[in-house]
């Protein structure tokens, strides 16, 4: 099996490093060899956020050069642009809509790109474009938009879904667990029936 490499990107507050975590967790209790990264960015809420997951048979370092993904998944409309060159020819691109005002748009230095999805579906027309929010906000943690994702990947992952279940409840604080199962199936049926 080839090395596996996963980009995720959001801003602070988006719970992009659990997301990491999950997906650690999850190849791990398959056997391979994992590496995660630390946080890089500005984590603090509002700040960039960008996090690598490497599985495999060897792993030896777990950062992602740029044209290097097999998946990103993006929590933030803008870093999901941002990050858009990382993916490789023929890799998965999931992508929540929500749109977050970096610092400088909110100082008024500069204006979010308007065209930011124009732009993600023309370069990339198979990404997986979900209102991750909404469906967050349905099931009563709108903080849940990164395990929503984590339920759309699931759909093209070589795991099966009782393995991601499984990674879930384990790295998933108590508090938050029931919350984001369902984030978790409402994400993997908002693509499943996208299929139909």
């Amino acid at each position: 099996m080839d090395n596996v490499s996963i980009l995720i990107v959001g801003v602070g507050g988006q719970g992009t490093l659990l997301t990491s975590k999950i997906l650690g967790c999850l190849a791990k209790e398959a056997g391979f060899d994992v590496k995660v990264s630390e946080v890089h960015g500005m984590s603090q809420r509002g700040g960039n956020v960008v996090t690598y997951v490497k599985y495999g048979r060897r792993i030896y370092s777990p950062l992602i050069e740029m044209g290097e993904a097999d998946v990103i998944i993006a929590c933030e409309l803008l870093e999901a642009l941002r990050w858009s060159a990382y993916l490789k020819k023929g890799g998965t691109f999931i992508v929540s809509s929500q749109k977050i005002d970096p610092m400088p748009v909110i100082t008024g230095k500069m204006e979010y790109p308007a065209n930011a999805l124009d732009i993600i579906k023309a370069d990339h027309p198979d990404a997986m474009i979900i209102d991750a929010l909404a469906i967050a906000e349905k099931c009563g943690n709108k903080k849940a938009t990164n395990i929503v994702l984590l339920g759309a990947a699931a759909t093209v992952s070589e795991f099966d879904k009782d393995k991601w279940v499984g990674a879930i409840r384990e790295v998933t604080p108590a508090r938050f667990l029931d919350s984001n199962l369902k984030a978790f199936e409402e994400g993997f049926r908002a693509v499943e029936a996208a299929r139909v």
